[in-house]
């Protein structure tokens, strides 16, 4: 696939300086990556203009804004260069361009909201291969082409690659695709030009407020995926309305959706008898219109995870899939570092959860109360360079909850561990043990230490998650090797 500078710059509304007319077959954002007849998205950073990366590029052509072009200009660049005003603001329409608009080729299923969008992608990705369906996803475990993983860096891709990806799954026969849209994605533009056949949302609760100024904007990013007229809005939506977000996502924003409940709000799909068995199964009916209600089985802890998996459900069929079919491939899905269980032989339940907001952390430690008898201990910590306010908020939620609450490292990133450690510690004013240990691996090895039968620990944060990024470097950690470890060594 490929597309003219020409006719790239008139679809980008650009000025074309140098004019050479090329043909242009990739576009991207690292300048080292891109090969000749490539072009280079030079973009504005908080540092650096990318513009003055595009040297050392074998692109055949570049494309930036008024800045990067005065910079380029200044130092005597040759290379056709299309100038526009915002390059993020069509990067995804270029991208699609060059790539052929692949995403018109494909049953795009979107998934977006706080927390849950992994789980329903997981959810519906088994779904699918019970089908038989040629699938895609894309997500923050990587993406997924036909069962075999790729890596990629964010939740939602930048444009250039995220349309790159599209091409890909295309030419290897994928026919449905499922990915996480992240509010920085929307908010980015990094899904402009992607053809939606079907939007899911989730929920809505307090996170990314490092880049979000207000809840206010954190809706207004997510709403942009369901309001009519918007260039990234789906054909059909699926809307979770068990929250306050998603009754007013439901009446202010989507036109004509179908709402999903299963807190027994009218809504087009609901679940009822909603149990869990001796085995830890969780079972609930779904009714869904235009169909028979479904028995559904969900290996997966929660009660959250019964509006996953009915969000998953409404999408499929709106999809045109047999949900029916679809409930029977995700009964048995486990999704990495989401309520993962890890059993040495122990007599007490040891999980792994990516909870790291407050109402992620609340969701999951009740779902653990209401399935044992003994006490429950929590190990939690909270990423650096982002929203602070959650902090104190994630501290009081662990410690309403439990027995126990090991305060430790995260992400720290570029902050001061025990800074992070003394935000999250402020939130806690209860009777509850509380322990501060820097240390990761030895704040797992105390709460597996303090278990006793009949009890839960859950390991919250970093879920699948495999390093720990301090100070720029990222060094090996996991979760679940480390609680595996843990255990191990405890059994003796």
């Amino acid at each position: 696939m490929s597309s003219t500078l020409r006719r790239l710059s008139e679809l980008a509304n650009g000025t074309l300086h140098n004019s050479k007319d090329l043909e242009i077959s990739d576009i991207g954002l690292n300048s080292a990556e891109l090969p000749e007849n490539g072009l280079f998205a030079a973009l504005p950073g908080t540092r650096t203009h990318g513009a003055s990366y595009a040297a050392a590029t074998p692109a055949s052509a570049i494309l930036t804004d008024k800045n990067g072009w005065e910079y380029l200009h200044n130092h005597g660049e040759t290379r056709p260069v299309i100038e526009v005003e915002d390059v993020r603001a069509i990067l995804g329409q270029v991208s699609a361009e060059i790539y052929g608009h692949a995403s018109k080729e494909l049953t795009l299923i979107g998934v977006t909201g706080t927390a849950g969008k992994t789980t329903i992608t997981y959810l519906l990705e088994a779904g699918l291969a019970h089908l038989g369906v040629p699938t895609g996803v894309i997500g923050t475990t990587g993406t997924h082409i036909k069962g075999q993983k790729v890596d990629t860096p964010l939740t939602t891709p930048e444009a250039p690659m995220l349309q790159e990806l599209f091409r890909e799954m295309v030419k290897q026969g994928v026919s449905h695709v499922v990915m996480e849209v992240s509010s920085h994605a929307l908010s980015l533009g990094r899904v402009n030009a992607c053809d939606f056949d079907v939007a899911g949302f989730s929920n809505l609760s307090q996170d990314h407020l490092d880049y979000h100024p207000t809840m206010e904007d954190y809706f207004q990013a997510k709403a942009t995926f369901f309001r009519p007229g918007s260039p990234v809005e789906a054909h059909q939506s699926i809307i979770c309305i068990d929250d306050k977000w998603g009754q007013r996502m439901a009446t202010e924003v989507a036109e004509h959706p179908i709402t999903v409940s299963i807190d027994g709000h009218p809504a087009d799909i609901q679940a009822s008898d909603i149990h869990v068995d001796e085995a830890g199964i969780h079972h609930a009916t779904i009714t869904l219109p235009n169909t028979a209600p479904i028995d559904l089985s969900l290996a997966i802890p929660g009660r959250f995870n019964i509006a996953n998996a009915a969000i998953a459900l409404g999408l499929a069929q709106a999809a045109g899939l047999n949900p029916v079919q679809v409930a029977e491939g995700i009964a048995q899905v486990n999704v990495p570092g989401r309520m993962e269980k890890v059993q040495e032989g122990q007599d007490f339940l040891a999980v792994v959860d990516y909870a790291h907001k407050p109402a992620a952390v609340a969701a999951v430690l009740d779902t653990l109360r209401s399935q044992i008898t003994g006490r429950l201990g929590v190990v939690i910590g909270a990423g650096g360079n982002r929203d602070h306010s959650k902090r104190p908020i994630m501290g009081a939620e662990a410690a309403k909850r439990c027995e126990l609450v090991i305060i430790t490292d995260d992400n720290p990133r570029d902050e001061d561990p025990a800074s992070i450690r003394q935000e999250l510690l402020a939130g806690i004013d209860t009777d509850t043990e509380v322990r501060e240990i820097a240390d990761r691996r030895a704040a797992i090895r105390a709460a597996v230490a303090w278990a006793q039968p009949g009890d839960a620990i859950v390991v919250a944060g970093k879920g699948h998650e495999t390093g720990q990024l301090i100070a720029g470097v990222t060094h090996p950690f996991d979760d679940r090797e480390e609680l595996r470890a843990a255990l191990k060594e405890r059994k003796g």
